[in-house]
């Protein structure tokens, strides 16, 4: 009882003071902007123009806590993106109203003053709030249920066990794009000039190496992007595809990763190919992910955000598909029910938007949100603008759009997600998976080391600590497991380095006019795709370089960028064009491609021999046969190259010719043929080196054992969800890190 006392009175407290700095700045900004007054015109005593403050500031801070939550469900179907600048007016609008509520009101306000007021007094507020949670547990387990947009009271009442007597369930976050090597450069004391050193980016990450966690790599496909890394974690199947785009002929369309509707048919695909829903089913939430992984809750998830009513067909087709995996399951597994199995066919309906609600549902947290969101566009240009006087090289073009899409990437995605997955983690959720693509965003512009990258990885450390810090107050203990999907390689672009597009060196191999004027290709990153998707923009867009690359007569070959991955088709010649029939159209193609300075080999189906990877100096590879003619194109790409690639040649979709560039064999840069400076795609350097982190508990690959491919990823995740897999002792000796090292150096060379 006297702890209830306690508890009660430290809130009032901060319900006082909150209100008395409201108070305190109202006040302050009525003597600050020339256009705003809460006094009459004639003049008043300090004591009336204080109580007139307070009653306004308690007023506002009252509207806001009630009618807030109201206002955003109203304006839902208002674009994700567009509802962090509309905070700034609704909260304008309701400090006008606070105003009509106050007594003998005689003060003077512009609906424009109001607005920055608004702001102002939200984020004082809302700054004063969060000091004071920080130094009480259990006010800040409140806090971060709001933040959320859950109510921890909610779990208990349905009946569920105590915490201890729950089996732990599993947070995995995904650090998009950060390769294994980056991850031990951030976890590293950083040098100074003073000669001292500081503390490493991720602070966090580096306390859990050296207590509770252990760093494994694990080797990606050839095909080192997301779509495919992911789609294979979540789904269990990465088979068909290729790249991040690529052409299919007999629908004459461009199927890329992170378009809406691509995303749900790759999710279809794979869920009919493998007869599961997905990782996360039944219980799961899938955040900021590409697919869904078969999870009942989510949120900004592509695969389930395109237009109900252009792709319904499809979309329900999927949805069957879901519901036919789930009986099965429950079949054998004997786990779920048949009521579940529903409703994992009728999540498939949901839009994956509304996970926006959960966040800005708390106007503090969407000013503070839109706020970051401006600074992080001011503090690009500033970093561009740098990285121009500094003359860094290599460099690419960081104008037009690409201030806010890094501040959507870095800002309104990593903020809703992790916000949501407290929530999950206070609702009990016995697995969720999450995607953070701040770093890879950057690192495409900036580079993987850059010190812009640098700071977001710091960044990116803080969500974790923060997420690590809500696990206290779930009903269940958690398991968080931190990943990459791929990491980055650097470079100079192919463009840069050569003068020309890989577009203008197949037209010139082919015969055909090539511009003077090389078109810039577009970037694949993530961010692109998921701002539009919040925009509610079309997919197609006639500036894309997907329509661009298909534009034109139907003899002209399609060609395709993936970093530095390229891919080549002829859409009028009908199935996988073999080398016979393209030399028969294009005698000089493939030995041009071939024995580029740029290109380090080229894969291309031989009628006689099957797949024939073809080199520099007349170097071959069958891929079946084993047979080489040195030099082997492949050596320089290190041994699981082979083994990639003849996977990779067997898709039904793979290109009449896909081309890979060259990788220094001193500084592992390569060249990518998109505008970008940092890459990840196709093979060399740290693009193929992943990361996983696990909790020393779980029994993770042995030191002879190697996480190749993202399904083996996805299969040791299985075995830990399955209740497979626990240690009963809580650590191994560290040494098996370095012979996972070791390992991995190997495979990679």
């Amino acid at each position: 009882m006297l702890h209830r006392w306690r508890a009660a009175g430290y809130t009032i407290a901060r319900v006082l003071l909150v209100w008395a700095v409201s108070t305190a700045t109202m006040a302050a900004l009525a003597g600050i902007l020339p256009d705003f007054r809460i006094q009459s015109p004639s003049g008043d005593s300090p004591t009336r123009i204080a109580i007139t403050a307070a009653v306004a500031a308690g007023a506002f801070g009252l509207l806001s806590a009630l009618v807030w939550p109201v206002l955003v469900r109203a304006v839902l179907l208002v674009p994700a993106f567009v509802l962090g600048l509309l905070v700034f007016f609704l909260n304008g609008s309701l400090l006008l109203i606070a105003f009509r509520f106050t007594p003998d009101w005689q003060g003077d306000i512009s609906p424009a003053t109001a607005v920055v007021i608004a702001a102002v007094m939200s984020a004082a507020s809302s700054g004063t709030s969060t000091a004071l949670a920080m130094r009480d547990d259990a006010a800040y387990g409140r806090r971060l249920a709001r933040l959320a947009g859950r109510r921890r009271g909610l779990r208990g009442a349905d009946g569920g066990a105590p915490r201890g007597e729950q089996e732990p369930g599993f947070v995995f976050v995904q650090l998009d794009g950060v390769g294994h090597d980056v991850l031990r450069e951030a976890v590293r004391p950083m040098p100074s000039r003073s000669g001292r050193s500081r503390p490493p980016a991720m602070e966090t990450v580096a306390r859990w190496l050296d207590s509770s966690h252990r760093l494994v790599p694990w080797i990606t496909d050839w095909s080192s992007q997301t779509g495919a890394s992911q789609l294979a974690i979540l789904h269990g199947s990465d088979a068909d595809v290729p790249a991040f785009r690529w052409y299919e002929k007999e629908t004459a369309q461009v199927m890329v990763c992170n378009r809406p509707s691509c995303a749900a048919e790759l999710e279809r695909r794979a869920v009919a190919r493998t007869g599961r829903p997905g990782l996360l089913a039944p219980d799961g939430a899938s955040r900021g992910n590409l697919f869904s992984g078969g999870a009942e809750q989510l949120a900004l998830v592509m695969s389930v955000s395109t237009r109900r009513r252009r792709f319904s067909a499809d979309r329900l087709a999927m949805a069957r598909t879901l519901a036919a995996s789930a009986a099965r399951v429950s079949r054998v597994r004997g786990r779920e029910t048949a009521g579940a199995a529903a409703r994992t066919a009728r999540v498939r309906e949901t839009r994956s938007r509304t996970g926006y609600f959960a966040y800005f549902s708390d106007p503090a947290n969407a000013v503070r949100t839109a706020a970051s969101f401006l600074a992080e566009v001011v503090r690009e240009i500033c970093e561009s603008s740098a990285a121009r006087l500094r003359g860094d090289r290599p460099r690419v073009r960081r104008g037009g759009l690409y201030p806010f899409l890094r501040a959507f990437a870095t800002v309104v995605e990593r903020d809703v997600a992790a916000a949501a997955v407290v929530g999950d983690m206070l609702a009990g959720r016995t697995a969720v998976y999450a995607d953070l693509v701040a770093y890879d965003e950057v690192a495409h512009h900036s580079g993987p080391r850059s010190r812009d990258a640098m700071r977001v990885l710091r960044r990116l450390d803080r969500v974790v600590r923060m997420i690590a810090d809500a696990s206290r107050y779930a009903p269940r203990t958690y398991r968080l497991v931190l990943l990459s999907d791929h990491g980055q390689s650097h470079g100079e672009t192919f463009e840069s380095a050569y003068g020309l597009t890989l577009k203008d060196l197949v037209r010139a191999g082919c015969g055909l006019p090539v511009r003077r004027r090389a078109r810039r290709t577009v970037s694949g990153a993530e961010a692109r795709a998921a701002a539009r998707a919040a925009l509610n923009r079309p997919e197609w867009n006639r500036h894309t370089e997907e329509e661009h690359a298909t534009a034109g007569p139907s003899s002209d070959p399609v060609v395709l960028a993936s970093g530095n991955l390229g891919l080549i088709s002829f859409p009028d010649l009908p199935g996988r064009a073999d080398r016979a029939r393209i030399e028969a159209r294009h005698p000089a193609l493939l030995r041009t491609l071939a024995e580029h300075p740029g290109i380090g080999f080229v894969l291309v189906q031989d009628a006689g021999r099957g797949p024939l990877v073809l080199g520099p100096g007349g170097g071959e590879h069958e891929l079946d046969s084993g047979r080489v003619i040195d030099p082997d194109p492949l050596a320089p790409f290190g041994p699981h190259a082979v083994a990639a690639v003849r996977r990779t040649a067997a898709f039904p979709h793979a290109a009449d010719i896909m081309v890979n560039s060259t990788c220094d064999p001193v500084t592992h840069a390569v060249h990518a043929f998109e505008e970008q400076v940092g890459s990840h795609g196709g093979l060399g350097g740290d693009q193929s080196r992943a990361f996983l982190l696990h909790p020393y508990e779980l029994e993770g690959p042995g030191p002879d054992e190697r996480l190749v491919g993202a399904r083996a990823v996805h299969r040791l995740f299985s075995d830990w969800l399955g209740r497979k897999g626990v240690l009963p002792s809580p650590r191994p000796a560290r040494a098996e890190d370095a012979d996972a090292d070791a390992d991995a150096e190997r495979i990679t060379g």
